[in-house]
């Protein structure tokens, strides 16, 4: 029989027990290989969710577009499909999906009436003729019902490439108007897919550089307000903020939380020298992690908190290191041609992300923690500032058009270099900061 899940969700959503058809013996789950060379798109088939028709269609549609947005899937058009279920609970036709070459099947249905719905779906492997995991139901409020979609994908991606889900998450981003040599700024939450957008900041003053706690409750950015770059600490709840650093004689910015929230990481200038900083989240107490004539900056924790790496021209050229809490010497782990900068430590703890200047052209790369097996995902006139996915698996990154009316836009790649894709958004934004998965 199938598994039965029960989880508490955020927002009024909750998963339920599902009654579970019987199930045969299975050998091996049908998964997809994800590899650094060519991958197979694994044909998935989605017909059309039962109940509601608006809102079932609308669900179904985010569903098949976070997996299919991901490269790993290829969505069997509905005009192919010789199955036409009449209910959710009708038996799998598996030789009609076979014949179209399914390898999985998703059946769902959404019900309820006013600002209640609820959504169930299984998830079918259909060469093997037997479901694939366990059949969940969500209940939700109507208005969530994004998210609710976002959940059902974040379980099929899940289950059949292994890895960990990211549809579920929020970015924050900075969004930019006006010409290249005024631009006016205000920071923005959305979800990763650019919907259910939400300003945290109006244009009254410059801000930069969005970064979300490991809850995903806070942001910490930099302001303007008092005419030098300092921080600022903003409940996205109540988009209420307060200052985490005073002007006086230095200028604060490019903060950054480790991953159990206790310290900000984040660059200070005074007298000339910038350095990078600690502060305690809980006391405000600052102390310096470097102490170098050069320019340091861009903190980012390894995922056990106990490591920095940060940009550093120390040795000529902007540069990569890494140092540990108690400080010390740092230890440099870029050496290629070119300026390194911008540096973000994957969630999985295996590779650090940058931003790379080669001549006159810009790249997003990854690298080994310790600097081996570098490699660029991406390549144009202007590519800078990646920030990875809760999974460790994809990156996003702010992408300037050339020209003097040149825009800045975001766009994602996977850690292999494959499917890049522009964020479809109507406005110029840069600066991400991709959230944690959603409780």
């Amino acid at each position: 029989m199938l598994r039965h899940l029960t989880i508490a969700l955020a927002l009024g959503l909750t998963a339920l027990p599902l009654a579970a058809p019987r199930a045969q013996a299975q050998d091996a789950p049908l998964r997809i290989e994800i590899t650094d060379g060519v991958v197979e798109p694994m044909s998935i088939a989605i017909p059309a969710f039962h109940g509601d028709a608006e809102i079932a269609g609308r669900i179904r549609q985010v569903v098949a577009d976070d997996l299919t947005g991901t490269g790993l899937f290829r969505e069997i058009p509905s005009e192919a499909m010789i199955a036409r279920p009449d209910s959710f609970d009708a038996a799998v036709a598996y030789d009609d999906w076979r014949a179209i070459n399914a390898q999985a099947l998703v059946a769902a249905e959404v019900t309820g009436a006013g600002e209640q719905i609820s959504v169930k779906f299984r998830l079918f492997d259909v060469f093997a003729g037997q479901p694939q995991g366990d059949g969940m139901q969500f209940d939700a409020r109507a208005a969530d019902w994004r998210r609710a979609a976002h959940k059902i994908a974040d379980q099929i991606y899940a289950r059949l490439t292994g890895e960990t889900p990211y549809f579920d998450s929020r970015v924050a981003f900075v969004q930019e108007t006006g010409p290249k040599s005024a631009r006016i700024k205000r920071i923005g939450v959305m979800d990763y897919d650019g919907a259910n957008i939400l300003w945290m900041t109006d244009s009254a003053s410059l801000v930069l550089a969005p970064y979300f706690s490991p809850d995903g409750k806070s942001l910490l950015y930099t302001s303007f307000d008092s005419g030098f770059p300092q921080i600022r600490v903003m409940d996205v709840a109540s988009v209420t903020s307060r200052p985490l650093t005073q002007g006086g004689d230095s200028m604060a910015f490019a903060p950054r939380y480790s991953p159990d929230g206790r310290w900000i990481a984040y660059s200070l200038e005074k007298g000339g020298d910038t350095d990078i900083w600690l502060m305690d989240s809980a006391t405000g107490a600052q102390r310096p992690l470097t102490d170098s004539p050069s320019i340091e900056t861009s903190p980012s924790f390894s995922p056990d908190g106990q490591r920095i790496v940060f940009e550093s021209d120390r040795s000529g050229t902007p540069q990569l290191y890494v140092v540990g809490l108690d400080g010390g010497e740092p230890a440099r782990i870029s050496f290629g041609e070119g300026r390194y900068g911008a540096p973000a430590w994957s969630p999985k703890g295996d590779l650090i992300a940058y931003t790379r200047q080669l001549g006159e052209r810009f790249h997003i790369g990854v690298m080994r923690v310790d600097g081996s097996d570098e490699k660029n995902l991406t390549e144009s006139f202007l590519d800078e500032g990646p920030t990875w996915a809760p999974n460790g698996r994809v990156v996003m990154f702010t992408r300037v058009a050339p020209g003097g009316n040149g825009q800045p836009k975001l766009h994602s790649v996977d850690i292999t270099g494959r499917n890049m894709r522009p964020l479809d958004l109507d406005f110029a934004a840069s600066d991400p900061s991709w959230g944690p998965l959603m409780p």
